[in-house]
């Protein structure tokens, strides 16, 4: 199975998971007369959202190159990886403001009614599910390298964590009493933070990348020193690197000896090409220009 058709089977089956907690969320909350379970279950639905966002924009990025997108379509997971990103903050903010708003009212002293059992057993359900799918998602994310895959992980997560926070407000307000169910907006504004934190974390790289900054020092070294092992490379300059989605570019200037042959310059290029894809894999696209040794000054 190749790299796209493998996130679109993994994110179909989050994106089945995510319709039937959403139902099952929202209905149980109507019933248990659970707000919290029905605030679970629309951000459940926020899931199903985000895997729209996956399945739209990895089977664009998972396109060859044409004459609109010369080097590939790989920015459009980039893209996708950042939309997730910001849909996470958006949950983030929401579980705080709604905790906040929660805490507020029962300091205030306003009733809160007491769910039924049928919220506890959802909020079970919905944990086990989501942190189940996100170890699936993650997994196969991290095997075939894809940010977009390891973001829609995390958004399974929050959705666990979130559960979790209506687990305890539920809970605690049943077998504590009413008075309990201030644990539930709490562990919420908990949750909330590290969701934020998630959050910020996938966003950053996602924004660089679509910036065009360059690679990590340490693999332009790297680079360097593959290309410069090469037999007939006397030097190497003007060299630039760059995120194109799941791969990455790479320009650079050899330097080789003025008295050979253009066809000599070429195989040694070809040299350079295949050592680079012998570490790096096809995902390196290379650009290289070549200049005589005594015109590279």
């Amino acid at each position: 199975m190749d790299r796209t058709k493998e996130i679109t089977a993994v994110t179909l089956v989050g994106a089945v998971v995510n319709l039937v907690l959403t139902a099952l969320k929202c209905v149980v909350g109507v019933l248990a007369h659970s707000s919290a379970m029905l605030a679970d279950g629309i951000h459940s639905l926020s899931d199903l959202l985000s895997d729209a966002v996956v399945l739209v924009f990895v089977k664009i990025s998972g396109k060859d190159r044409d004459s609109d997108h010369e080097y590939g379509h790989g920015k459009f997971e980039t893209f996708a990886t950042l939309i997730i990103s910001l849909m996470l903050l958006v949950v983030a903010a929401e579980l705080m403001a709604s905790g906040v708003g929660k805490i507020a009212a029962i300091t205030r002293g306003e009733s809160v009614a007491v769910p039924g059992m049928a919220a506890v057993w959802a909020a079970l359900v919905s944990i086990v599910s989501k942190e189940l799918l996100y170890r699936y998602t993650a997994r196969v994310g991290r095997r075939i390298d894809s940010p977009v895959m390891i973001a829609n992980a995390w958004h399974h997560r929050s959705d666990a964590l979130s559960s979790i926070g209506s687990l305890a407000g539920v809970a605690g307000a049943i077998f504590l009493g009413s008075k309990f169910v201030i644990l539930d907006p709490l562990a919420g504004c908990v949750i909330s933070v590290f969701i934020l934190v998630m959050a910020v974390k996938m966003a950053v790289p996602a924004v660089q990348q679509l910036l065009d900054v360059a690679l990590p020092k340490e693999v332009e070294a790297r680079m360097s020193g593959i290309v410069l092992s090469v037999p007939g490379v006397r030097g190497l300059h003007e060299l630039k690197t760059r995120h194109a989605g799941p791969g990455m570019v790479m320009e650079a200037h050899l330097v080789m000896d003025s008295n050979i042959s253009l066809r000599e310059a070429h195989d040694i290029s070809k040299e350079v090409e295949a050592a680079l894809k012998k570490e790096y894999g096809d995902k390196l696209q290379i650009s290289l220009h070549l200049e005589p040794e005594d015109d590279s000054d």
